[in-house]
């Protein structure tokens, strides 16, 4: 799509969980190799964009105040518009609104969601059809999980982030999305994290939630550990999972500190969000659902 003169362009930016995350080494350039399940939830944040004489960015929502102190060049949104606007030998010109409704640094690719959708957003505001391919590789200099979340359905994750495919069968999931405001770096965790190489996890293909949950179940996060020793309150956020009557598994999300849910229908996930945002007031909880993915691998949005 190319937008029209004066007129903006808008993309959603989803949040993106790991439902597993293993380990399996590391390379030679320091970046850990890894294997993942990577399903988009329905609740994110929202990038605007407008054509304007300079590039600018205001950030609004609820999580707007833990950006306030960081310099915009570092953010990548504004890094994603320099990057396509190098590309297209354009002046990185845009008027550029960042609803941010995820919290920041909680292992559930905000950032990198951000940037996805700026890119998006930026190709179709400025006409530059650069293909899928394209926005990919821009998108991996900005961030490792930033090619996954220019697709947004669910992916099988390998080497660094950069090797996705298509998932296969994946059924809708009902999901409650807790937040113990606890931010951690990525670096942080990997730095802390203590055992030995996993195997790949890749799965089963099922359409049935009870089975995919089981066959889940059977994986983990290698991340999990380290994060709960550095903020032991991600401990206190899946526990508060655990017990709420319906919940199938419970998990942290990447580096964290985000942790979710799978119940087994919306009106479960509802009643246990309700439960524990009234128990912790202070955390971000949210009860939202993934797509599925069909038997061919495409998601649906």
């Amino acid at each position: 799509m190319v937008a029209s003169p004066g007129v903006g362009v808008t993309c959603r930016a989803p949040a993106k969980l790991n439902l597993y995350l293993h380990v399996l080494g590391q390379r030679s350039d320091g970046f850990h190799v890894l294997d993942s399940l990577v399903m988009f939830a329905d609740v994110g944040d929202v990038v605007r964009v407008e054509s304007g004489p300079t590039l600018t960015l205001a950030v609004a929502g609820p999580f707007a105040d833990d950006l306030a102190a960081t310099d915009p060049e570092n953010n990548l949104v504004v890094r994603a518009a320099r990057a396509l606007a190098r590309h297209g030998g354009l002046e990185a010109a845009a008027t550029i609104t960042l609803d941010k409704n995820l919290p920041v640094a909680a292992g559930i690719g905000g950032g990198s969601a951000d940037a996805a959708a700026t890119l998006h957003a930026l190709n179709a505001l400025w006409g530059l059809a650069a293909s899928d391919a394209e926005l990919a590789e821009l998108g991996m200099e900005i961030g490792a999980d930033v090619p996954a979340c220019l697709v947004s359905q669910p992916l099988l994750m390998g080497g660094a982030g950069e090797q996705i495919e298509l998932a296969p069968t994946t059924p809708a999931l009902s999901l409650v999305l807790v937040g113990p405001n606890a931010p951690l770096s990525t670096a942080q965790v990997f730095g802390a994290r203590q055992g030995t190489r996993s195997e790949h996890g890749r799965m089963t293909p099922s359409d049935s939630v009870q089975a995919f949950v089981q066959d889940l179940s059977g994986r983990h996060n290698d991340l999990q550990a380290a994060a709960v020793a550095l903020r032991p309150v991600i401990g206190d956020a899946l526990g508060s999972l655990e017990v709420e009557p319906g919940c199938m598994l419970a998990r942290l999300s990447g580096s964290g500190s985000v942790c979710f849910g799978i119940f087994p229908s919306a009106e479960d996930a509802e009643i246990a969000a309700e439960n524990i945002a009234r128990h912790h007031p202070d955390w971000w909880v949210v009860a939202t659902s993934t797509s599925s993915a069909t038997a061919e691998g495409h998601g649906q949005q």
